[in-house]
């Protein structure tokens, strides 16, 4: 892997942003202009966005702290890469975005949901209606015949 993500890093040209595909990790390089790249290696399932993101935030912070000259293979020492690895393990912490569409998928559902038993709701107010309506008719013929009944027979 060493080897690899070393060749697709020298073979990323300034400014470009590249993703290799390799017994079923993917390699994302981005070079800067500066002559610095970075490789960051993932699984298939790893979000693009979030990887480029990523390598991108370390870049900038690293040409931010060490001066150009500074740059010598072995010497740096940049705990700041570990903390960065920690939180980026889990997407969806690391990325607002999908943060904001997985709370969004969270509200659709529930919005569903709750169209579904408003329906239901309508549905079983109608049967109510219907019935109150049927009993209403009911109890009119009821009166009706009632008065019939009733109007043959007068008690004096």
């Amino acid at each position: 892997m060493k080897f690899f993500s070393k060749t697709v890093a020298e073979r990323t040209r300034p400014g470009q942003r590249l993703s290799v595909e390799e017994n079923n990790y993917i390699f994302y390089s981005y070079a800067r202009a500066e002559g610095l790249a970075g490789v960051i290696i993932c699984d298939n399932e790893y979000p693009q966005r979030v990887a480029l993101s990523l390598l991108s935030k370390i870049l900038d912070e690293f040409l931010a702290k060490f001066a150009q000259n500074t740059w010598k293979p072995q010497t740096i020492s940049y705990p700041e890469l570990k903390n960065y690895l920690i939180k980026y393990q889990d997407p969806k912490e690391a990325d607002q975005i999908i943060k904001v569409q997985e709370q969004l998928d969270e509200t659709k559902q529930v919005m569903n949901k709750t169209i579904e038993s408003l329906l239901q709701r309508g549905e079983k107010l109608d049967d109510l209606i219907d019935r109150s309506q049927e009993i209403s008719f009911q109890s009119k013929a009821f009166y009706k015949q009632a008065r019939k009944t009733n109007s043959c027979c007068t008690i004096s």
